[in-house]
């Protein structure tokens, strides 16, 4: 690998990464950028709110000092347009035939689409609004999740039947923000996650495939929803945390599997399975700061896989997801390693976390 001198960036450019998301729905819709990432539009919009509810203090409340900001009486969705917008557009990704929904309008429905929504509903504080409890729109998109687990546990993205350790993600994850875990086979799952746990302790896309940061991100935090990490046992547990370790290269950034270059949406991915489990301190978290430091375009605001890279949202969102798990800088606020949502708004909805247990 050749090395390349890198000025050091020396703080979070907050104030330009908020301007960098507000215009990102400005960009010319005939453009190769626009058109490509066409199919995830509805993953888009929870990366760029959710990086936002990091970046956006809460309003002072009433009889408090005000906070010497411009953003102090900003709200995230006011950032994006409205939450009425917001709404709107998910709304459009709605699947009839599913009661789903999908990345974009027209679109088939998916189960990474479908969290993305829920996670949408939750930062703007309009779940129990779009999905009432009991309602038929409410159980018609609980039973398409729940139709997705197979008989040996594993699970399905969609009608057309991949098997991914991504989906027993999203399926947990959903269904603890939609409060009906108790419809599956919850053992059942974790018996298939445990079995796609390798000789190095990491975690493929299904049993015997190679272990991969993203993966693992996805099984801990499954285990995790469900309070069974433990099941892995303390020496795999170590010998995990060892492995993500070692994701660590010489600029500071991680990467996602062995012999591979550092990539700042690893920040996240690395870092939140390490914070699961309660190993963050185990990684050199004033080089990773410095690395994620060094991808910001300190111009336009966004941060990039690398360092003079093209900035995107994807990277924005999980380098600002990174800092906030290490409490690199304090104007950021906090986020669950499990549930990719602020921890004020786990609260707000009355989810208890492992995570936020620690801050009771």
């Amino acid at each position: 690998q050749k090395t390349m001198t890198i000025q050091n960036q020396t703080s979070l450019h907050l104030q330009k990464h908020i301007s960098y998301i507000e215009t990102l729905d400005k960009l010319q819709k005939d453009t190769l950028e626009y058109q490509v990432t066409e199919h995830l539009r509805l993953s888009a919009i929870y990366w760029a709110l959710c990086a936002l509810h990091l970046l956006v203090p809460p309003p002072p409340q009433d009889n408090e000092n005000e906070v010497d900001s411009s953003l102090s009486r900003t709200t995230p969705q006011d950032v994006l347009g409205s939450t009425n917008q917001i709404m709107s557009f998910v709304r459009q990704c709605y699947d009839e035939k599913t009661g789903a929904y999908a990345g974009n309008h027209l679109h088939d429905a998916h189960l990474l689409y479908t969290l993305s929504a829920v996670q949408i509903m939750c930062l703007c504080d309009t779940l129990h609004d779009e999905l009432p409890r009991g309602s038929q729109k409410y159980e018609t998109l609980v039973n398409w999740i729940c139709s997705l687990q197979k008989d040996d546990g594993s699970w399905v993205g969609d009608e057309y039947g991949e098997t991914d350790t991504r989906f027993v993600y999203c399926a947990f994850n959903c269904l603890k923000l939609l409060d009906a875990l108790d419809r599956i086979d919850v053992e059942k799952s974790i018996q298939w996650i445990l079995k796609c746990q390798n000789f190095d302790a990491g975690f493929g896309v299904s049993p015997g495939a190679e272990s991969h940061s993203g993966q693992i991100f996805c099984c801990v935090g499954a285990l995790d929803i469900v309070d069974a990490l433990h099941r892995m046992g303390q020496d795999k547990l170590d010998q995990l945390a060892w492995w993500l370790c070692e994701r660590q290269c010489d600029n500071g950034g991680l990467n996602g599997r062995p012999e591979k270059l550092a990539d700042v949406c690893y920040s996240w991915w690395v870092l939140s399975a390490l914070t699961s489990m309660q190993r963050l301190d185990w990684i050199d978290r004033k080089a990773l700061t410095q690395f994620i430091l060094n991808c910001q375009d300190e111009n336009e605001g966004g941060i990039s896989d690398k360092p003079d890279n093209m900035v995107d949202v994807f990277h924005t969102f999980f380098g600002i997801a990174g800092l906030s798990l290490m409490d690199a800088d304090d104007r950021l606020v906090k986020i669950d390693p499990t549930f990719a949502l602020p921890v004020s708004t786990l609260k707000r909805m009355g989810i208890k976390t492992n995570y936020t247990n620690r801050f009771a």
